[in-house]
This record gives structure tokens, sequence and C-alpha cells, in this order.
């Protein structure tokens, strides 16, 4: 495998008064104190353009550079398909395993950088967790960008999954509005769940299909919550069939992560308004079999 380029976290400075090295353990949470001293040690981080030794204290308007070195990153899947395209638009279903945007160790195999490949100014309008697969929207010109964005957090685009649910579901519907907000996490630090803290959620959920031991479910979301699905589904008692994170009832597992795969959630459905005629737009990613109806299939 290829390394990539390597990349440069860029990290401004609101509140001194710690050290290089305990700012970068703290922020970076992924390595320990002793990886990040080995890091200052072979020069990869800077403090205003000088090299850090890490002992350095930090003070507010600052800037720290981590220059991190080529890395391999994990093998994915790096096709998708092109659903839409105008002058404005661009929509692709991605699959799951395939990260929407960089992080987490992965940089070039995600898909804004393989869109960009060929659409160079290409900018997502929405992102989907890593296992999650289906339709990414991406703007082609700053003016459709701003105004879908404006759609967007005016409930004016209609945003429709497909979702297995371990279980058999006792209702035809669910109106999902649990809280969602960060609970600990003894790996993370915390990570987002169902909290009576948290912020005003809201999901519906209707039956498409029951199965032996699982249930085959349309999602609307009216909020755009971190895993909102994942986590309103497991509040109501069905968890998303093989979903590693969440357990009945809307909290994480400690053992497991956020990007841990084996969940089954497919984004089937955008509609808009289209930026520039103003006519409406409805965009459809065909979904994966188990994600499917048996009518759609037969």
């Amino acid at each position: 495998m290829p390394l990539n380029a390597g990349y440069a976290y860029v990290s401004p400075i609101q509140r001194g008064g710690v050290t290089v090295l305990d700012f970068l353990a703290g922020e970076f949470r992924h390595s320990d104190r002793v990886t990040w001293a080995a890091r200052l040690a072979a020069g990869e981080v800077e403090v205003d353009g000088v090299t850090a030794g890490g002992d350095e204290t930090l003070r507010p308007g600052q800037t720290l550079v981590w220059h991190r070195p080529p890395w391999d990153e994990p093998e994915v899947p790096l096709h998708f398909d092109v659903l839409y395209q105008d002058a404005d638009l661009l929509a692709v279903s991605k699959p799951s395993g395939l990260p929407t945007v960089p992080g987490g160790g992965f940089l070039e195999h995600t898909l804004l950088h393989r869109v960009r490949r060929d659409w160079p100014g290409a900018s997502p309008l929405h992102r989907l967790g890593r296992g999650t697969s289906g339709l990414v929207l991406f703007s082609l010109t700053p003016q459709a960008g701003a105004a879908l964005l404006r759609d967007w957090r005016g409930g004016r685009v209609q945003k429709v999954y497909r979702a297995l649910s371990a279980g058999v579901a006792g209702q035809d519907e669910y109106d999902l509005t649990a809280p969602i907000g960060p609970v600990p996490h003894p790996r993370l630090g915390e990570v987002f769940a169902a909290s009576r803290a948290g912020k005003a959620s809201h999901s519906r959920a209707r039956v498409l299909e029951r199965r032996r031991n699982t249930t085959l479910f349309e999602v609307e979301i009216f909020t755009g919550r971190p895993h909102q699905i994942r986590i309103h589904l497991a509040s109501a008692g069905l968890p998303l069939a093989g979903d590693p994170l969440y357990l009945s009832g809307g909290l994480p597992r400690p053992e497991a992560l956020p990007g841990d795969l084996g969940y089954r959630l497919h984004a089937w459905q955008l509609t808009l308004t289209h930026p520039r005629s103003g006519a409406p737009l409805r965009l459809l990613a065909p979904a994966p079999p188990e994600l499917s109806t048996s009518a759609e299939t037969a």
C-alpha cells in the first residue's frame, strides 16, 4: 500500500498555561504521552513556526502544528457511484466502510479525497458515518453550497434512511425524541449518546418489514445530531443489527468506538429545492439487499 502525503494538524491555542506535551496528550488522546514525547523528539511539532521540545508553556493566540509524517492508511472500499450531477450539485453513493472526510487515521482513503480528484471544488454538505452507506451531496459552487446550507439548517431538506434493527418492532411507527449529547467513555473521554442533558433531537421510524429477528425501518430525521439514528433506535430498545457501540437504551458499550463497523444503515433519499432553478429535486441511492424489502428484491 503506498504511503499518503502526510498532513499538518493545526491547533490555535485558546487557553495557555500548559506545556506543549500536556496539550498534545490532552488534545489528541489517541496517543499516550510517551508517543507524543517521541514525536516531539523527532521534530514533528512546532509552535509559531519554531520546533518545540515539549516543555514550553503555551500562550493564548499561539499556533501549534503537528506535522504528521506520511503513513499507511487502512484498506477500505474506494469506489463510489455518481447518482446526479449538474453545474451546481454532485450526488454520490458511498459504500459502507469508506469515511466521508479525513479523521481517525484516514486522509486519502476518504470519499472527499476521491471525489476531489475529479471535482476539485466539491464541498460536502453533510457527512455519513464510516459504516453508513448511501447518498452524500456535494456543492460544486459556493453559491449552491450557501443556499443549501441555509435550507439544511432551516429544516427544508428531507432526509430519509433505511435501517435494520435487532429485534422485532412492537409498533408500526416510532416518534423518537431522546436528547443526544456527550456522555463519559473510558477510551475516548466522551462519546455522543442518549443524555437528558443533551440537545433536542427528533427522528421518525416507520416499519417497512418485520423479519425473524430483525426489523427493517424507514427513518426520517428532522435534526442532525451525531449518530442520531443509531442512538434513537437503541433508545427505543431496537439498536441497529450488528451495532458494536450502542446498547438498548442508547448508551455506549465501554469497549467500543464510534468508528467500529457492523451496523446496517443507509442514507436512502434526499428531497430538496435546487439552489439555482428553484425546482424540487429528489435524489435516491438504491439500498443494498439487506436493507431492501422482499418486494424490492423479488
